[in-house]
């Protein structure tokens, strides 16, 4: 303020003018007490001071009232100081009170409400604009053009009819007054009549006083009825605004909701694709082991093969010693023979216990959890047996050796029986390798089709992925057309609201004098439909309520899913690895027994059995799911359709309203006035 005050100084020396010490002390008291109210009243400016006080005006960013009541400015001062607000942006009030301002300060004051952008009141009272009709057709143009003022205080300044006409057409075009106050002037019948005109157009007037204006008692009533229903109006829309912006929040909350709901999904496919990768990597890896294991049991059989070429071998050379062997080879004969029996029934007996050991494996298996420490304890006792089975064979061998370097001596008196026994042997060798040959065949082919189911296993991981993939696109492209229904349709209700607005709002206007009357019905009414809208929330929030523990629901399956996920994949693993295990154990006695080879089949039978089951589990809680998100859509669906009823149910209670107020008696009396 002390700045303030050194500029209109400074101003006023510039100026050649001698400072006014009221104003300056003026100044000083404002600084003061650094209030943004500057107040002249009842100070007699001069020309010259207005002139500085219009430059001061002009620059001015603190004060935003000023009041300049019973100044008595002259003609001349007064358009000085009020063209200096011309471009001041911070003044918001302006008290003008008892100047006795003419046909020039209504002029200037047209033109300050042409140009200025901040004033929201001006108080004009105790002046003479209505004097002279051109300068106040002048100042009622600037108030036409006006968007910013929003209170007018024109009390005695001697406004006759056409000076009211001319305020009705400025009424007509404003749409920011909201309060005008005119009592104590020479308005009349034909002035408040032009007034009421005025109003039919005018829809943001909500308080004008017209006491002291010689204007009969029926046209201030049609004023105070038009001024009510721009009040109801300017109500109504206040709530409208209020509605549409908690309906904007929720919608921004449900759009929030779908948002973190479509990311939670797609956490979950995205974790789902790396397990997939990650058991994918783990079967390749499992392949590539079982393919080296396959490798080193061909080598391994191609040394057995070798070192049986060699013992052929050097069973040629001996046999062409042992020509003189025939009686002892008839005894090796029969103990092969009885050697061969005693082996026959050992393996009928394998077999057999093979057979029991299958069963149970196959009944163990149905219980794998359970059954796993029993299998394994067997496991380790067929490898005992088959280890003091390859030590018995072993002990025969050495047997055979010995007999048959006790044999070599007597070989030379059987070689003519020991040809045909050769021929014999080679036949059984023969078979024998046909067996190994076939037995080898029969693995590898065992060891393709499981590599071929174990990569059309993961053919169908890939498809079922790509179907992931594609169902989330589309869930994706459903939210995006979800998303822009809801915006569609919320805009044609915006857009139906306004239609039904705009279209009732001039039947409303014609028949609400009649409406004043039956007041207290429509009260109950509206009372009634308080209550509807308050069922129609409570309904809302129990729905709300509802939705979240579907949420809640969700989210629970979901993680339900994610674990039965992770129990397949630690089931499908601890099963894979004890089938690695018990393939090898397999493969180590197949050379042994060849019994055992229908138990590899009968446990990659139950595995493919455990693989469709989980699949179909896994189908299952998927299906769930999409059913459950199938519900949640229709749940929004129902609670659009709700909001949609609620909006055609306020407009049906409109119209009810409306054909009551037609069908009453009122209103066939007022119908022929209009």
């Amino acid at each position: 303020m002390e700045d303030l005050r050194r500029a209109y100084l400074r101003l006023c020396k510039e100026a050649g003018v001698e400072p006014q010490e009221s104003v300056v002390a003026q100044l000083q008291e404002a600084r003061g007490g650094q209030s943004s109210r500057l107040d002249l009243s009842g100070q007699s400016l001069s020309a010259d001071t207005c002139s500085v006080l219009a430059r001061l005006f002009h620059k001015d960013a603190v004060f935003t009232e000023v009041s300049l009541s019973d100044c008595m400015l002259s003609e001349e001062g007064a358009k000085i100081l009020l063209t200096g607000l011309f471009g001041n942006t911070n003044v918001k009030v302006l008290d003008l009170k008892g100047n006795n301002l003419r046909s020039a300060g209504a002029e200037v004051l047209g033109k300050l409400l042409a140009r200025n952008k901040t004033l929201r009141r001006l108080v004009l009272e105790w002046n003479a604009l209505g004097m002279w009709d051109e300068a106040f057709s002048l100042f009622c143009e600037g108030l036409a053009s006006n968007s910013i003022l929003t209170q007018l205080d024109l009390r005695n300044n001697q406004i006759n009819h056409h000076g009211a006409s001319e305020l009705a057409l400025a009424l007509k075009r404003n749409s920011t007054l909201q309060v005008l106050d005119l009592r104590w002037n020479n308005i009349g019948l034909l002035g408040g009549r032009s007034l009421v005109e005025a109003l039919q157009h005018n829809k943001t007037l909500v308080q004008l006083e017209m006491a002291g204006n010689n204007i009969p008692s029926d046209t201030l009533k049609a004023l105070e009825q038009a001024i009510e229903r721009n009040s109801d109006r300017q109500s109504t829309l206040r709530e409208s605004r209020s509605r549409t912006q908690v309906l904007s929040k929720e919608i921004q909350i449900l759009k929030e909701e779908k948002g973190r709901q479509f990311l939670s999904l797609m956490d979950t496919i995205d974790r789902q694709r790396e397990e997939m990768g990650r058991s994918s990597r783990s079967t390749s890896i499992q392949v590539s082991q079982l393919q080296e294991a396959l490798n080193e049991r061909k080598s391994a059989v191609n040394s057995l093969t070798a070192k049986l070429q060699m013992a052929e071998a050097a069973l040629a050379l001996s046999e062409q010693k042992n020509h003189n062997l025939g009686e002892l080879l008839a005894r090796v004969k029969t103990e092969k023979d009885e050697q061969r029996e005693r082996q026959s029934r050992e393996r009928k007996k394998e077999q057999e216990e093979s057979v029991l050991r299958e069963g149970k494996l196959l009944r163990e298996i149905q219980n794998m959890t359970e059954t796993n420490v029993q299998l394994r304890n067997k496991v380790e006792e067929m490898e005992r047996r088959c280890k003091s089975q390859q030590q018995q064979i072993f002990d025969l061998k050495q047997e055979l050796t010995n007999s048959t370097a006790e044999l070599k001596l007597r070989l030379a008196q059987a070689e003519d029986r020991l040809e045909t026994e050769k021929r014999r042997s080679k036949q059984a060798l023969e078979d024998m390798d046909s067996l190994r040959q076939k037995e080898v065949d029969h693995v590898n082919r065992h060891l393709e089709e499981s590599e071929r189911a174990l990569q059309e296993r993961i053919f169908k991981l890939e498809g079922q992925r790509i179907q992931l993939e594609e169902e989330v696109s589309k869930a994706k492209a459903a939210c995006v057309t979800e998303r822009s229904q809801a915006e569609e349709e919320l805009g044609k209700v915006r857009v139906q609201i306004r239609q039904e607005q705009q279209e009732h709002v001039a039947s409303l206007e014609e028949k609400l004098r009649s409406v004043r009357q039956s007041r207290q019905e429509v009260q109950s009414h509206c009372s009634q439909q308080k209550q509807t809208i308050a069922d129609l929330q409570a309904k809302n929030s129990q729905q709300s309520i509802e939705i979240d523990g579907f949420r809640r629901r969700i989210e629970e399956l979901q993680q339900e899913l994610s674990g039965k996920d992770q129990e397949k994949v630690a089931e499908v693993s601890r099963v894979r690895v004890e089938l690695q295990e018990q393939i090898g154990h397999l493969q180590a006695e197949r050379t042994a027994q060849g019994g055992l080879k229908e138990k590899i089949s009968a446990l990659e039978r139950e595995m493919k059995v455990l693989t469709s089951n989980h699949r179909e589990a896994i189908l299952d809680k998927e299906s769930e799911m999409s059913s459950l998100l199938e519900k949640l859509r229709l749940r929004e669906a129902e609670i659009q359709r709700m909001r949609e009823d609620e909006a055609q149910r306020a407009s049906y209670l409109q119209s009810a309203i409306l054909t009551y107020v037609q069908g009453s008696p009122l209103g066939h009396y007022s119908s022929p006035k209009k």
